[in-house]
C-alpha cells in the first residue's frame, strides 16, 4: 500500500517536473537579456517604440520566438531579423496579442531582432515580452557595437515610399522600409549601432506641419514636447544631418499655412536660412561635443543644379568654424518622388565612400 503510493507520488512529481521543464521561457520588457537600440521609453510593464529603426534584440538557443505586442493604431511594420537576415515582417494591430516572429529554425544559437521600419507618424508600438519556443534557452545579450551613428533627417532618411514600385510615392506603412534607407544601410556597412531621429515632412525653419527639427531633435516621445531624451544614453561617434529638402519647397509657397505661421507674408532671406541651420547644428554639437558631424543634403531636388540650398549649408558650417563638421552633397537623383530602394542604396554607397575618406573612428 505504502509502496504503491510512493510510486504514484514519484510519477506525479516527475510529470510536474517535466511540465515545468517544457514551459516556454518568457522575457519581460525589462529583462537584461534584451538589448534595446534607439530612443525607447521604458515603463514598468512595457517598452514603447516610436522612431524609425528602434530595435529590440535577443540571443537564444532554440528554434523560434514570439512577442507580445500592441500597436497604437495598427499602422506600424517591423522586420524580423534572424542571424542578420530579414526572415519575416510583422504588422501588429491595436489589440494586445502574441505574434510569431520566427519558427522552425535549425536547433542552435540564434540572434533575433525586431526592427521598426516605419516612422513615428504611424504611432507607437508597445512591446511587453518575448516568448521563446519550448525547449529554448536565453543567451547573454549582445554588447553595444564599437561604432555608433545617429541620423537627423526627414522622409528620405525614414525610407518613405522606398518600396512603392508603382510610382504613386505612397507614404503609408506598407511602402516605407527604414531598414533599406541609406541611413540604415550605411550603419550596417560600418557595423555600427544606428539611431534615427527623423520624420517625413520635417524642416529646419518650416515643415509641412507645425513641428520643426530644432523643436523635435531632443525628444524621447516625439509627440510629447515634455518628453525629453537623455543624450547621455547614446553618444555617437558620427552624426549625419540630412535636412532642408522640405524647407526648399515650403519657403516658396506663401499660401502654405506653415509658411504663414513661421514667416507671415515674407519668405526668409539667405541670412535667416543660414542662421537657422547654424543654430540647429550648434545645438546638436552641444549635446555631442566629441562627435564628428556630416551636414549632408540629397538626393531629391534640393541638390539639383542651381539650387542655393547646398550653399546655405556650406556657409552655415563655415561660420561654425569646427574642423570636425563636414559638408557632403549627393546629386539630385533626377526622378520623381522619394528615393526608391535602389536610389537609397546609391545614396548609401555615396555616403559610405565619403565616410571612408573623411571620418576617423
Amino acid at each position: 500500500m505504502h509502496k504503491s503510493f510512493g510510486v504514484f507520488l514519484f510519477l506525479v512529481l516527475a510529470a510536474g517536473l517535466g511540465s515545468c521543464m517544457a514551459q516556454n521561457v518568457v522575457l519581460k520588457s525589462k529583462d537584461n537579456h534584451i538589448r534595446y537600440t534607439g530612443r525607447i521609453s521604458m515603463t514598468d510593464a512595457a517598452a514603447e517604440l516610436y522612431w524609425t529603426g528602434s530595435s529590440i534584440k535577443i540571443n537564444f538557443n532554440g528554434t523560434g520566438a514570439s512577442a507580445l505586442l500592441q500597436d497604437e493604431r495598427g499602422d506600424n511594420f517591423y522586420n524580423v531579423i534572424v542571424d542578420g537576415k530579414v526572415v519575416n515582417i510583422v504588422h501588429p494591430d491595436d489589440t494586445k496579442k502574441v505574434y510569431t516572429l520566427a519558427e522552425d529554425l535549425p536547433a542552435g544559437a540564434h540572434s533575433l531582432e525586431l526592427f521598426k521600419r516605419t516612422e513615428w507618424a504611424m504611432g507607437k508600438t508597445i512591446f511587453y515580452q518575448f516568448i521563446l519556443a519550448k525547449g529554448a534557452t536565453i543567451l547573454p545579450a549582445s554588447e553595444p557595437k564599437k561604432r555608433r551613428i545617429e541620423f537627423f533627417g526627414n522622409s528620405i532618411t525614414c525610407g518613405m515610399a522606398d518600396e512603392d514600385t508603382t510610382g504613386k510615392d505612397r507614404g503609408t506603412g506598407p511602402y516605407e522600409n527604414g531598414y533599406l534607407s541609406y541611413a540604415a544601410i550605411t550603419a550596417r556597412h560600418f557595423d555600427a549601432d544606428y539611431v534615427c531621429t527623423a520624420k517625413s515632412g520635417i524642416g529646419v525653419l518650416v515643415s509641412w506641419f507645425p513641428l520643426i527639427m530644432p523643436e523635435m531633435y531632443n525628444r524621447l516621445d516625439p509627440s510629447d514636447p515634455n518628453s525629453l531624451w537623455d543624450f547621455s544614453k547614446y553618444k555617437p561617434q558620427l552624426v549625419v544631418i540630412n535636412l532642408f529638402q522640405n524647407d526648399s519647397w515650403i519657403t516658396t509657397q506663401p499660401n502654405n499655412d506653415q509658411f504663414k505661421e513661421r514667416f507671415g507674408s515674407k519668405a526668409p532671406g539667405a541670412d535667416q536660412i543660414i542662421k537657422a541651420y547654424r543654430d540647429m547644428v550648434k545645438n546638436i554639437r552641444k549635446k555631442y561635443p566629441s562627435s564628428q558631424i556630416i551636414c549632408m543634403l540629397g538626393s531629391m531636388d534640393a541638390t539639383k543644379a542651381g539650387s542655393p540650398w547646398p550653399g546655405y549649408i556650406e556657409k552655415a558650417v563655415a561660420e561654425l568654424n569646427d574642423k570636425n563638421i563636414y559638408t557632403h552633397f549627393i546629386p539630385f537623383k533626377g526622378t520623381k518622388g522619394h528615393p526608391s530602394v535602389k536610389e537609397q542604396q546609391d545614396m548609401a554607397d555615396d555616403l559610405i565612400s565619403f565616410i571612408d575618406k573623411q571620418i576617423k573612428w
